[in-house]
């Protein structure tokens, strides 16, 4: 069933709720995470401290990170190149190419691998398509770029449907 697609393995309230011990005992070698909304806001064109400690905690336990966005090369470039991060702009996802070639860019298995963003539409049916453990976060802002607007209706359609149908327990914000 389709809706079943939607349904990510975990559902938290922000990247820094991720338990990264967690993650290390499962034996998880990476993650790809979406940037807009996930890391930081869809505008803001650098990584907070926040962000950057979160990173420095997956790099210590040996976690490798790409960024895999459906934005332009130009803002996805600007947020990683900084900070020493391997990205993939333009990703169309929820299409498979940019997930495999983040997996072979990483040289991990997809089960060693968590897909972490904050849309259902995109990350998660990208990751569930491909059986990657999916994190859904709660958009870091409740603002949205012009195309991100439209997938929203369709995730609060889908979350209504979901919680009617007895699929998902939790809320649309945690």
């Amino acid at each position: 069933m389709f809706l079943e697609k939607l349904i990510p393995d975990q559902y938290v309230e922000s990247i820094h709720a991720i338990d990264i011990e967690d993650l290390h005992k499962r034996k998880i070698r990476a993650v790809i995470t979406d940037l807009d909304n996930t890391l930081v806001e869809w505008h803001r064109p650098e990584a907070t401290p926040e962000v950057i400690e979160w990173l420095g905690r997956l790099h210590e336990r040996g976690i490798q990170v790409t960024v895999v966005s459906n934005n332009k090369q130009e803002r996805v470039f600007r947020f990683c190149e900084p900070l020493g991060i391997h990205c993939i702009w333009a990703a169309k996802k929820p299409t498979n190419q940019a997930f495999l070639q983040a997996v072979k860019d990483m040289n991990v298995r997809i089960d060693e691998t968590v897909v972490v963003g904050d849309q259902l539409f995109t990350d998660v049916l990208g990751g569930n398509l491909l059986g990657f453990h999916t994190i859904l976060v709660v958009p870091v802002t409740q603002s949205d770029g012009f195309f991100t607007r439209f997938n929203r209706k369709m995730e609060r359609f889908a979350f209504y449907w979901m919680r009617k149908k007895g699929m998902i327990s939790w809320k649309d914000n945690v």
